[in-house]
């Protein structure tokens, strides 16, 4: 070891210190100059790295770890920290020896160059739904077709339960969560947001608990759609509603893909609206859809055509409008985010620096 950092150049002496879940497991990444410190949450293992930014690429070495080599687990940590750290750059190289690593090269995880140097590149490691999914599918659920409604789709797999994505959001300094909802625990809030003023304009489902339990019952019943809460370090803030487009009802106006996704928001606290937040769940939720099955080459919104500025936010996300049609309901946008450019152009990032101070003190 030791070529990678030869031609390094010393970090700045800010430290940085990241919370990253491989399979769920935490784990604290903390960069200080050019040292990078891995470390499992609550045990003594640990694993210590040198990081070299170059203009072009950042050179990563393994120096020491307990176990003799680092485990999966605190390379994909070391990893997604360095991204984090310097979410501009393409690709790393790896200085490194790590038992599984045909495995990793076979994942797509690592690559070799021409020089037979080690890299990660940010397009594939982001697809790896290992350091953000907890519970990670190591394929896809099999093909087989049914009927729904007189509509021929895909058999949709068993919706999950719990925690279904991590992810931490450093412009925050907290961690992003999705759960599936809990009636019992989440109706109250749930019942709050929905008659929120804010939220009423938009949804027009105000109304008492009764009226809330028998919506939530029935998005439960219905196998296409699944009802999530999303948090900040366990604080909820906000509803989601994820769906298989095929047999859902904007079906018609477009000609839908059998694993296409689509989704629908709410933000219920107040406190959570706002650029920094917007720039963290709104990309999160696409990543979560593209790494929930690795089929889905697109994802689709159809917000109202008024929504001015949900509809500029998604477009800062790779979202592109593609036409306006009618609902009975309203008049909605379909915008469309294609698998190959959220990830090509990285845009689990903000693309705007002003949207991403290093870090914010949550309400």
């Amino acid at each position: 070891m030791g070529k990678l950092h030869e031609q390094g150049q010393r970090l700045s002496t800010r430290v940085t210190t990241n919370i990253c879940r491989p399979d769920g497991i935490p784990y604290t990444a903390t960069i200080d100059g050019n040292t990078l410190l891995v470390q499992k949450a609550s045990e003594a293992g640990k694993s210590t790295w040198r990081l070299d930014p170059h203009p072009d690429q950042l050179l990563l070495e393994c120096i020491t770890a307990d176990s003799g080599t680092p485990s999966v687990a605190e390379l994909l940590v070391a990893i997604e920290a360095c991204f984090l750290t310097y979410p501009q750059h393409e690709q790393l190289t790896l200085d490194v020896s790590v038992a599984d690593i045909n495995e990793l090269m076979y994942l797509g995880l690592v690559l070799r160059d021409e020089n037979k140097q080690m890299i990660v590149r940010a397009e594939l490691f982001w697809q790896q739904p290992t350091p953000w999914l907890r519970q990670p599918q190591p394929y896809g659920f099999p093909l087989t077709y049914t009927l729904r409604q007189g509509e021929r789709h895909p058999l949709r797999p068993p919706k999950p339960v719990g925690v279904v994505y991590e992810r931490y959001i450093p412009w925050l300094g907290a961690t992003l969560s999705f759960r599936t909802v809990d009636l019992q625990h989440d109706l109250e809030s749930f019942s709050r947001w929905m008659n929120d003023p804010v939220v009423t304009a938009a949804w027009r489902e105000e109304g008492d608990l009764a009226k809330h339990r028998a919506y939530l019952q029935n998005i439960d019943r219905d196998p296409h759609v699944i009802a999530l809460i999303a948090s900040l370090d366990d604080r909820a803030f906000g509803y989601f509603e994820v769906y298989w487009a095929k047999e859902d009802r904007i079906a018609p106006f477009y000609d839908a893909d059998d694993f296409d996704r689509g989704w629908h928001v709410l933000i219920g606290e107040p406190g959570f609206r706002g650029k920094p937040f917007v720039t963290a769940w709104l990309p999160s939720i696409s990543h979560y859809l593209f790494l929930n099955d690795c089929r889905t080459q697109r994802i689709v919104i159809e917000p109202r055509s008024d929504n001015y500025k949900m509809i500029r936010n998604l477009g800062k996300c790779g979202y592109v409008n593609l036409k306006e049609f009618d609902f009975p309901h309203k008049r909605a946008t379909l915008a469309m985010l294609l698998r190959e450019r959220f990830f090509a152009d990285r845009h689990w990032i903000p693309k705007d620096s002003a949207a991403s101070p290093s870090s914010r003190s949550l309400p």
